[in-house]
């Protein structure tokens, strides 16, 4: 039995459940449709594999140890978040205003572009966290037994996260879904999308004002 897997099997989980950005998103989109919701958690899961992939090659080193490209990363993503929360928020002022229908079932004629659209902002949201390049190129190399060619193990470590990913964002979106009848009602989804939109938005502020996160 490889100790060191298992270990790094709960550490990666923790890692992938911990909430932030990418599962606020899954949340407030699964709330829309279950296909957005898993759609996101898809497109969550490509983010993960972006920064894997960039650990495995060895690429993330290069952008931990360039201070500005760091920087821009930091920048990109925290602008990205920081877009989502407040365009989230503005939604649903608007729907609030023209006291519109709760979040529909996402199918008709506009479901294919719902799909898209949740897909890019789950992948965007994850790879352009700049938090993630630091993370997985300081722990995937703890997991490496001495004495092993690291390629090979690295690569089975990235793809460890990547599964635990394809399991635990989907099955948010499923729960939320399946909790649908409940927090879709008009008073609870207006609070799960405005908690969601304020904190995109705090997280997107705290990226782009605060100092180099190292």
């Amino acid at each position: 039995m490889d100790a060191q897997l298992i270990a790094f099997t709960g550490v990666a989980a923790g890692m992938v459940a911990l909430p932030g950005a990418d599962f606020t998103v899954v949340v407030r989109n699964a709330l829309a449709s279950r296909t957005a919701g898993l759609a996101s958690a898809l497109g969550v899961a490509g983010g993960l594999l972006v920064h894997t992939a960039l650990a495995v090659a060895g690429l993330a080193a290069v952008l931990v140890t360039l201070p500005v490209l760091f920087r821009t990363v930091q920048l990109l993503g925290g602008a990205y978040v920081l877009y989502l929360g407040i365009s989230g928020l503005y939604a649903l002022r608007r729907r609030i205003s023209e006291k519109n229908r709760t979040p529909g079932n996402g199918t008709g004629p506009e479901a294919p572009q719902a799909f898209g659209r949740a897909l890019r902002q789950g992948f965007l949201t994850n790879a352009l966290n700049p938090k993630a390049p630091v993370l997985f190129l300081s722990l995937l190399p703890q997991f490496v037994p001495a004495g092993q060619p690291p390629l090979p193990r690295t690569l089975l470590l990235a793809a460890l996260v990547v599964a635990l990913a394809l399991i635990w964002f989907p099955a948010v979106a499923l729960l939320v879904d399946r909790l649908g009848r409940w927090l879709r009602r008009p008073r609870t989804a207006r609070a799960i999308e405005g908690g969601s939109g304020v904190a995109l938005t705090g997280l997107g502020l705290v990226l782009v004002t605060g100092p180099l996160l190292r």
